[in-house]
């Protein structure tokens, strides 16, 4: 079986969720020996059109897959609910890009999108072809911690002994909780806060930009970093915060749970049965909760939860993933449905079930 992973602009897309996703795909389905993957969009003897993207050359590979008689798999990454406070005019033209999201993904024989909570999204949309959850995944050996990487991370931002550091990762949304993360900085100057991730302030609302030229002395913005200066401070910092308002996955939480790192997130629908309050995560419902729960951690007033989460994210294991997708294929080219686990996801191998 042959895969044409599509994924369109990816040189603009590569410091985004969904151009991680390609990379993941990719690594998911190298081990595969009986799926082979090409990313070239010339390529017309595939069997499957994986797409990712939502663009016009994107629409045209959709209709060229068609017209082959190939089938297409629509990795569903985006939503109207998370196009939302995003780039600015978003919430302006978000009720028409949801009109050409569906008319997309109506066009797939199958979809893909991270979690059942995203997959309920899909269904209240109306669309009705299989929807299967499958998470992105990760490399978890890319995120042991590594006292080289870690010293690596403390070297960079000349991190101190005995420093807290509170880290978040992602773009310059407001939905993914940039102005409580600016507003815990400024309450708190005896810690260090450090946001990774970057985007063009040229196409984010004003007080989006006012915020991110105007932040706290104790708040940095490196940009977008890779590498081991990351990966350190994933496993080096003293909590990973994610206050994002809206995810279909979040690929940056699941970083943070391989890294062995403490994670405190809002507690949000899409963590839903896989992310546990006070198991295996914190979770704040608003500002003053992120604050004292804050706080608590850092003082070490809570649990160490790190361990019980990284037990989710070794469910979601690259490797776990690449089969997931060789039964997705498999059972679209057939034409088959894949049984779902009562969590919604999916249960088994294709070649071991009588579907």
């Amino acid at each position: 079986m042959k895969v044409l992973l599509y994924f369109e602009n990816q040189k603009m897309i590569a410091q985004s969720g969904i151009g991680r996703a390609l990379r993941l795909q990719q690594a998911a389905l190298g081990p595969i020996a009986d799926v082979t993957v090409t990313t070239d969009p010339k390529c017309d003897d595939y069997d499957v059109l994986h797409i990712n993207t939502y663009g016009i050359k994107s629409m045209h590979m959709v209709k060229k897959a068609h017209k082959m008689g190939k089938k297409v798999v629509y990795h569903a990454h985006s939503t109207y609910e998370d196009f939302r406070n995003s780039f600015f005019g978003s919430n302006l033209l978000a009720p028409a890009y949801k009109k050409y999201l569906v008319a997309l993904y109506r066009q797939a024989d199958t979809l893909v999108t991270p979690t059942p909570y995203s997959k309920s999204l899909l269904e209240n949309y109306g669309l009705t072809q299989p929807i299967y959850p499958v998470s992105n995944g990760i490399d978890l050996k890319k995120y042991q911690p590594d006292e080289s990487k870690i010293q690596a991370y403390k070297e960079y931002f000349d991190i101190k002994p005995g420093q807290k550091v509170v880290m978040s990762v992602g773009l310059f949304f407001e939905r993914k909780g940039l102005f409580d993360f600016v507003e815990l900085a400024k309450r708190h100057p005896e810690i260090t806060f450090i946001w990774f991730g970057n985007t063009n302030l040229f196409i984010v609302p004003g007080k989006v930009r006012y915020v991110i030229e105007h932040h706290p002395d104790n708040l940095i913005f490196p940009g977008y970093i890779t590498g081991d200066i990351i990966r350190g401070a994933y496993a080096g910092a003293d909590l990973f915060l994610y206050p994002s308002f809206e995810e279909t996955e979040g690929i940056v939480v699941l970083e943070a749970l391989a890294s062995k790192q403490n994670l405190l997130v809002r507690d949000i629908p899409v963590y839903d049965g896989w992310l546990v309050d006070q198991e295996n995560c914190y979770k704040a419902k608003n500002l003053d909760d992120f604050d004292q729960q804050m706080e608590a951690i850092l003082a070490g007033n809570r649990p160490d939860l790190t361990e019980a989460g990284y037990k989710v994210v070794q469910e979601r294991d690259l490797h776990q993933v690449g089969h997931i997708l060789d039964d997705v294929y498999r059972a679209t080219l057939e034409n088959k449905k894949l049984p779902l686990n009562e969590n919604g996801t999916v249960a088994v191998h294709l070649a071991d079930q009588n579907v």
